[in-house]
Order: C-alpha cells, then sequence, then structure tokens
C-alpha cells in the first residue's frame, strides 16, 4: 500500500499519461476561527494521451464526499484509498469534479491555522513543499504536471486574501463573508501555488522591470506585528535583487506581482510560491538582533526572489534536481548579496556558515551525492539538507569559476529563454553551459555530483635550515565509504607574524591545481617557508584543510592575527580537526575564547560561539568539562563587559555568557540584570533579552513556573509564548523535563513552533545533564510510534529537538545502535534522522578521548 508516498516511477507513469488543462480550485475559509475543517472543491480539465487508461488525484484529508469524472459518479468509499482518489477509465479529454472536506494544520504544513493570543484573530498560509499541497485541496501533486490555477477563495470580508496573482476585488458571499476569484496563473507547479488569508496588514511599493512593467510590490504581517514591519529595507533589498537577477538571468521578472508575507509558526527560513513568499516571522524584529540575522534575512529575501526564475518559472521535472533548485537560489543570492546590497562580504558569510554547514552533514553516515537519487517521496523529505543546499552552492560557485562567470551568465540566459514554463532535468541546464563555455562536463559531473563526501587535503613541506622550501607537495585523501578524490583549484598563501608580533600578513600567493593522491608544489620550492602555510586560502575549493604543525602552533598563539576570510578559513579547519579528534577541544576551546577578542564580523561572531558551546559541552574530557565550563564563563563575562555599549558583540556575548552561566555569582548577576541592576554599559534589557536572561535563571534554578507566567503574562505575544514555554522546560526539575516530554512528544495537540522551543529547553540543564538519563529508554521507544501518528515536520523536530544528546556517552551511543539493529524495516527517513543522531555521538566519543590523551 502506498500510503502517503509516491515514487518516481509512478509520477513518470502519470506525466507521460496526462496532460493537466486547468486546475480551479474553490475554498471556503470563512469558519476557519470556529472549525477545524473546511470545505474545497477541485475542477480539473485534463487530457489523457491513452484513453481507456486509470491513474489516481492526491488528497490528504478527512473526508471526500464527491467524485464526478466526466459527470459519471464515483463511489468515495471505493475510490479513495491511502491519500488517493482512483481515477478509472479515461477520456480524451476529460472533466473532474472533486468535493472533499480539508483540515486546518497546526504543524507549518497545508493549510496552516493560527490564532494570535494578542487580539484572537485567525491568519492562514499555505506551505506546499514538498507535496503538501494534497492537504488543501485534490491536485496531481508532483512538479512536472503543471497548469494554470484559478483560486477562488471565500473568506471573511474583512480579512486580506493573497495567493499568486494580483488580488481582485471580492464579492459578497453573504454573512459577513466574501469570495475572491482570482485570474488563471501561468502554468504552474502545485507546490508553489499559494493562497495566504486574515487581517494582515499590507505596505505597497512597486518596482520597474526591464521591459518596463511596473510590477506591484506588498510586504505583509499580523496586525500585532506591524509596528516591527520594517518595510523600507525589506523593498530596498528587493528591487536590488529585481535589477540584478533581471541583468544577470536577461530575462524580466516573469510574474504579475511580487508579495512578501511574514507569517506565523513557520517552519523554515521562507517558501518561493510564485508572486507570493512566505516568511517565518521572526525575520521581522521586535527586539534589537545581530548584524548577523539582518544578513541573514537579506540573503533569504534574495534567495527566494531567485526561485522565481530558476525553479517557478523554470521548474524541476522530478525531485531529483531539487539541490539544483535550492543551490541555485543559495548561489545567487550570495552572490546579489555581495554585488548588490551593503553586505560584500557576504561570500566570507558563506564560507563561515554554510560551507560549514555542508562540511558537516558530508561526513554523517547519511551523506550522498549532489545529484541524490530520490527514489519517491520519502527520500525527498530528508534531502533537504546540507548537501542540497550549501555543498550544491559551493559547487556551484566551483562551476562558475571553471567555465567563467559571463559563459556561465550566457548559458542561464538561454536556459531560461528555451524552458520558460516548462520542466527540465540537469542536462538541459548542463548541455547550454557546455554550448556557451566550450566545456565538457560530463567528467566534472562526474566528479562532483555524482560522488558522496568531503576530502581532506593536506600541505607537506621540506625546508632546509634557513628555512627555504626545498620540496612541496599537497597530499589529498578521503574516506573508505567515499573514497573519490576530486579535482580542485587551490590557492596557497605564505603568512608571516608582522611587526607587531600579533597579527599575520600574506606574504606570497599562488593558485595551483590539485588532483590526486599526491601533488607535487615546485613553484613554492626555493621560498622561504610562512609561519603560517594556508592551504585553501581565498577559499576556493570545496575540501578540509590539515595545518601542518608549524601552522598550528602560529595559529594558536597568534588567534586573533587575521582578517576576515582566511580567518574563517582557519577557524573551519581548526574545528575540523577538532570533530576528528586530531586536535584536543581544550586547544580549539581556548583559540576560540582568543579570537572572540578580535574585530569579528557578526556572523563569525555568531559561529565562533556556537562552536565554543559544542566543544565545552559534548567534545571536551568528561572529568574536566566543570573546569572548562568554568573558565568559559568566566572569559565570557569579561569579554561581554569589555564590549563595546550597544554593540552586536555586546548583545551575542551577553547572550552566551548567560547560556553558561551556572554559578551563584553568575546567576545573581544575570537576576541583577533582569532587574535593571549594575547593567553593562549600552545593553538594552528589551523584551528578548528579558527572555535570554529568564531562561538562564530558569536553567540553573533561580525562577520556578509562577515566575515564567508572570513573564509570559508581561509578554503576551506568540512568541511569549514560546520563551515561556522554552524556559518551563529548561527548568532543572525532573517534573518540568517530564513536562516537557509529555506536551511535544506524547501529546499530539501543540503546533510546530511550540514543540520547537520545548525541545530547546529540554536539553537546557545547566551541568545537570543527569536529567535526560529516563530519555534515553524512552526516546527510543517512542520513535516508531510517533512517527506513524506524526507528519514529516513534527516528526523530524522530535527526533532532532529531543534526542539526550548532552549525555553523548557510550550508553547512549549502545542504546542508538541497538534501535538501529532493530529497526532496519523502518520508514528509512527515520532510520537516517536517529542514524545522524548516533554518528553525532559517536564523534564526541572520539573528541573526548583525544581531550581526554591532550
Amino acid at each position: 500500500m502506498p500510503g502517503q508516498n509516491l515514487t518516481r516511477d509512478e509520477a513518470r507513469t502519470r506525466a507521460e499519461l496526462l496532460v493537466v488543462d486547468a486546475h480551479r480550485v474553490d475554498l471556503d475559509v470563512s469558519g476557519a476561527a470556529d472549525r477545524p475543517t473546511f470545505p474545497v472543491t477541485s475542477t480539473i480539465t485534463f487530457t489523457c494521451r491513452q484513453p481507456g487508461a486509470s491513474t489516481f488525484l492526491d488528497f490528504i484529508g478527512p473526508s471526500v464526499e464527491e467524485i464526478v469524472l466526466n459527470g459519471r459518479t464515483l463511489d468515495p468509499a471505493t475510490h479513495v484509498a491511502d491519500s488517493r482518489i482512483a481515477l478509472p477509465d479515461l477520456a480524451a479529454h476529460n472533466e473532474l469534479v472533486v468535493r472533499a472536506t480539508g483540515r486546518y494544520m497546526n504543524t507549518g504544513e497545508g493549510l496552516h491555522r493560527f490564532t494570535d493570543p494578542v487580539d484572537g484573530e485567525t491568519y492562514l498560509y499555505t506551505q506546499f513543499e514538498v507535496p503538501d499541497s494534497r492537504r488543501a485541496f485534490p491536485v496531481f501533486e508532483q512538479p512536472d504536471l503543471k497548469t494554470r490555477f484559478t483560486f477562488v477563495v471565500t473568506a471573511p470580508a474583512t480579512w486580506s486574501v493573497v495567493s499568486c496573482q494580483p488580488t481582485p476585488e471580492p464579492a459578497s458571499a453573504g454573512k459577513g463573508a466574501a469570495t475572491w476569484t482570482f485570474a488563471p496563473t501561468p502554468p504552474l507547479s502545485s507546490y508553489v501555488t499559494a493562497v495566504v488569508a486574515g487581517p494582515y496588514e499590507r505596505v505597497d511599493d512597486a518596482t520597474t522591470t526591464g521591459d518596463g512593467r511596473a510590477v506591484p510590490l506588498s510586504v505583509y504581517c499580523r496586525r500585532s506585528m506591524r509596528e516591527h514591519l520594517d518595510a523600507e529595507e525589506i523593498f530596498a533589498i528587493t528591487k536590488a535583487g529585481f535589477d540584478f537577477y533581471e541583468e544577470e538571468f536577461g530575462l524580466a521578472y516573469p510574474f504579475e506581482k511580487y508579495d512578501q508575507i511574514f507569517t506565523p509558526e513557520f517552519n523554515a527560513g521562507a517558501m518561493e510560491n510564485v508572486g507570493c513568499v512566505t516568511f517565518t516571522e521572526s525575520y521581522l524584529f521586535r527586539s534589537k538582533v545581530t548584524e548577523a540575522v539582518v544578513e541573514r534575512r537579506a540573503g533569504t529575501i534574495l534567495h527566494e526572489l531567485a526561485h522565481m526564475w530558476f525553479g517557478n518559472l523554470v521548474t524541476m521535472r522530478w525531485w531529483d534536481d531539487l539541490w539544483l533548485n535550492e543551490s541555485f537560489a543559495d548561489w545567487a543570492a550570495t552572490t546579489s548579496t555581495a554585488e548588490a546590497t551593503r553586505w560584500v562580504d557576504a561570500w566570507t558569510t558563506f564560507a563561515t556558515s554554510d560551507k560549514s554547514w555542508a562540511y558537516q552533514q558530508d561526513q554523517l553516515s547519511s551523506t550522498h551525492p549532489i545529484a541524490a537519487d530520490m527514489r519517491d517521496l520519502d527520500d525527498v523529505a530528508v534531502n533537504f539538507d546540507g548537501i542540497t543546499y550549501a555543498k550544491g552552492a559551493s559547487v556551484l560557485k566551483q562551476l562558475v569559476a571553471y567555465v567563467g562567470r559571463k559563459p556561465f551568465r550566457d548559458g542561464l540566459r538561454a536556459y531560461f529563454a528555451k524552458h520558460a514554463y516548462g520542466n527540465t532535468s540537469l542536462p538541459d541546464l548542463l548541455v547550454e553551459l557546455e554550448a556557451t563555455s566550450g566545456r565538457d562536463l560530463t567528467e566534472w559531473t562526474r566528479a562532483w555530483l555524482q560522488t558522496a563526501g568531503v576530502g581532506t587535503a593536506s600541505l607537506v613541506l621540506d625546508t632546509d635550515d634557513e628555512g627555504r622550501i626545498t620540496a612541496a607537495h599537497v597530499e589529498q585523501s578521503a574516506t573508505p565509504e567515499c573514497p573519490d578524490l576530486r579535482p580542485h583549484r587551490m590557492a596557497i598563501g605564505v603568512y608571516d607574524v608582522a611587526a607587531d608580533g600579533a597579527s599575520l600578513e600574506r606574504r606570497d600567493r599562488l593558485e595551483i591545481d590539485v588532483d590526486g593522491a599526491r601533488t607535487e608544489v615546485p613553484e613554492l620550492v626555493g621560498l622561504r617557508r610562512g609561519t603560517l602555510m594556508l592551504l585553501n586560502d581565498d577559499d576556493l575549493a570545496y575540501v578540509k584543510v590539515r595545518l601542518d604543525d608549524v601552522s598550528l602552533r602560529t595559529v594558536l598563539d597568534h588567534a586573533a592575527g587575521l582578517p576576515g576570510l582566511p580567518r574563517a578559513i582557519v577557524q573551519t579547519a581548526l574545528w575540523d580537526m577538532t570533530r576528528d579528534a586530531e586536535i584536543s577541544a581544550h586547544d580549539f576551546v581556548r583559540f576560540t575564547l582568543d579570537v572572540l577578542g578580535a574585530d569579528l564580523d557578526s556572523t563569525a561572531l555568531r559561529f565562533s560561539l556556537a562552536r565554543l558551546g559544542t566543544a565545552v559541552h559534548l567534545y571536551s574530557d568528561p572529568a574536566r568539562r566543570e573546569e572548562l565550563h568554568g573558565e568559559v564563563a568566566q572569559r565570557l563575562r569579561r569579554l561581554a563587559l569589555e564590549a563595546a555599549p550597544e554593540s552586536d558583540a555586546q548583545l551575542q556575548l551577553v547572550t552566551a555568557y548567560a547560556a553558561f552561566a551556572t554559578t551563584d555569582a553568575h546567576l545573581e548577576e544575570i537576576q541583577g540584570w533582569l532587574d535593571g541592576r549594575d547593567l553593562p554599559e549600552g545593553l538594552a534589557v528589551d523584551t528578548e533579552m528579558r527572555w535570554t536572561l529568564l531562561a538562564a535563571l530558569a536553567a540553573g534554578g533561580r525562577v520556578d513556573e509562577a515566575g515564567i507566567e508572570a513573564e509570559r503574562q508581561r509578554d503576551a505575544t506568540a512568541t511569549g509564548r514560546e520563551r515561556a514555554a522554552l524556559a518551563r522546560a529548561a527548568l532543572p526539575t525532573p517534573e518540568a523535563k517530564a513536562a516537557a516530554w509529555a506536551a511535544a512528544v506524547e501529546d499530539d495537540s501543540l503546533p510546530n513552533a511550540m514543540i520547537d522551543a520545548t525541545a530547546g529547553g529540554f536539553l537546557r540543564c545547566a551541568g545537570r545533564t543527569q536529567l535526560l538519563r529516563p530519555y534515553v529508554e524512552r526516546y527510543h521507544a517512542s520513535l516508531r510510534p510517533m512517527w506513524e501518528n506524526r507528519t514529516q515536520a513534527i516528526g523530524e523536530s522530535i527526533v532532532e529537538g529531543f534526542y539526550p544528546i548532552l549525555l553523548a556517552d557510550d550508553d547512549l551511543l549502545a542504546a542508538t545502535q541497538a534501535w538501529l539493529d532493530a529497526n532496519d524495516d523502518a520508514p528509512q527517513g527515520l532510520v537516517r534522522l536517529v542514524g545522524e543522531r548516533r554518528d553525532a555521538v559517536a564523534r564526541a566519543l572520539a573528541a573526548q578521548a583525544e581531550d581526554a590523551r591532550g
């Protein structure tokens, strides 16, 4: 039985059989505030290439009331099963009408419903990627059955209703309701259609496209969030993206308008619905945020805008090319951020954040080629990962360098012109790039897209008594599981300690081609070696870098001595060496603490602090962890107090110090700051900072349920509700952990955002990790029944968020491995996620052993 799955072969067969001419969706959400379900009708006209054949329609909902195919009524009792509606004996030309009942979701999938605790208003939005348009209406759910969608939405007359086409004037539907009949869309895949409805506030603007059209721009948010909507900056970034992409792609924006809606309880950063992009509401800043977050929002805005061309205008045929869809948008967003906005160092941000994510994902047992084999929807669901996004974007950056920026641009222009409103696969793009660049990309495709894993490169030097290099070569290695050695274009930077004795300056740089296990570098012979020899300087290659002993000692002694990009490369190299148990966690922690004293950009500071926490809590020797924790807390406190008033660094360092605060003295100080006493100069104890401080006090046992509830009433918003859930789950008592577990794992009523918040608090233990010990057995016992009864998004949140990783010991590793051994017949998505948890514990144990030796 297929359940809710769909295989690639089934989709191919259906696409070969059908051409969908038009699809009208009549959606009635006028009762959204009061009823758990909604009526929906799909009217679809389609052609069948083999009259007499059979196929099926997709729908996940409580019931199907009526099916009429070419005037013939089909009994739902015998024609609906496993999320499919059977359609037998098709004619050459068919009209299908399906009346059904859908269910409002609280999981961030399908048609999500949210009630604002501030004013009691109801807000709706759809989220359809990958296969969830079928949760809102009956549909042929696969990307290569594009059609023209007409959405007809009945809703309360006072609401705003937004979809892919411009919003029409509504007609009265009686009883306080109205009906909006949208014009048919261009040919679209169902997963990029959308309906957003509710009393959203709107700000309008417009931009002029390259072909002279005035395209309306709008930004929407909930009424209670309107004061936090910085529409002017959002529009400025959007317009910069319009100009950049139209020039780069040689094609004016292909749709009629562009709306951006900030929605509550969103599962991801954003979704590229055609002309109706939805974003997480966390991108509306109700308190001071770091520049890293502001830059991330800009990148997300530009990522989704790039999808209007790559993904929406031209769409993948099947989800095998999901990587290309997302990697391209990541590459385009980083390029446009660097070249068209104030964040000119966007590629340094990419190296620090996205590429590091890719390296970590690529070393898990679940690693896969960039061009993954997506056999079915179950495969697709778990492949929204660091390989699909960040590794793919890293490799696309290399491809641009390989074929040349202009040939790459010209190939894109030809691709969009040839395949507009159609579906493609990777060879359709490669053939255009080969034509414009004159390069054969067959071997490049095999080496980079069809193999998995990340290689490791080291520079090996011989020197004479005067420090001159007499021989040099690059050694490249791979793992037995992923043995491929790929070709790279790499730079080598030669750095010396500057006259000031603190900074490092690059004296020489050369670029080389590295191929195979050993590559000689005669260009270095005769040069005086640097105190730092930095392989992969300028971050041209996708490869892990190892530092030789002299270079390692140099960077450990001069942690703050490098500027942005080379420092990011060194930090990532040291992080990889720590994770691979080649240097001790103590060395990495002390290096990072020294780096924190440098003038780091916001993203570098953010990732330095995140890695610092992981090194202390997971990779350090448990016998010395408490002492190391105290050392880090004290150093973070000093850095926080020394940070410039009102600075980004102050905000991040105070937040980090609060997370490490466990002693009475530190918690007393945190309490004083919450109360407004002895504040560091310039620190704004705004709404979010109050929750940051309160969560630290909760984890430290210095506040109770009543104190948390008082703060929640002070911040009576949806975000306040989530922050309170985190704080309650962080309380260091068995009862608090049990209540968090019951609410999120055993009960299925919590919405997605509350589950994520509860998980965040559940794993805050402030040194009391034994509170998690009872959940080793409970976690593993719950996995299969939980997975069977929750949606994909919620299942992933629970598997990832409630794994007691902070224990990271032999018992946890054995329990997880035992589950994997006993459950090889479990759904592959679940097996993969649990396997990744096992990998994390195994890596932590190896790092702990190395730290104990150090």
